[in-house]
């Protein structure tokens, strides 16, 4: 007989970023997020060895970069990355 296991997913508190190295670290080791700002969902995710970032279901929005670096300099609503992501709430995060 199998028996289910259900692991418990982190508070939203849990998952933000502190820091921004705390995103690099996250995002170069292969860490996929998923996050709001402002009512809109983001992606980040890493299909073919390069990391995607984008509005949910928006590919016209879709950044294709090699590193966390270049991802900080994705522009949302007049921001970049960098500036906001202590602020973004964090749904979900694999790192």
């Amino acid at each position: 007989m199998c028996k289910k296991v259900f692991l418990p997913s982190n508070s939203i508190e849990e998952n933000r970023f502190e820091t921004i190295s705390e995103f690099k670290w996250c995002v170069d080791n292969g860490g996929e997020v998923e996050f709001e700002y402002n009512n809109a969902i983001y992606s980040i995710t890493h299909p073919e060895g390069k990391v995607h970032i984008s509005k949910v279901f928006q590919q016209e929005t879709e950044m294709i970069c090699d590193t966390a670096e270049e991802v900080l300099e994705y522009i949302i609503e007049g921001k970049k990355l960098r500036e906001i992501i202590k602020d973004v709430t964090v749904w979900d995060r694999t790192l």
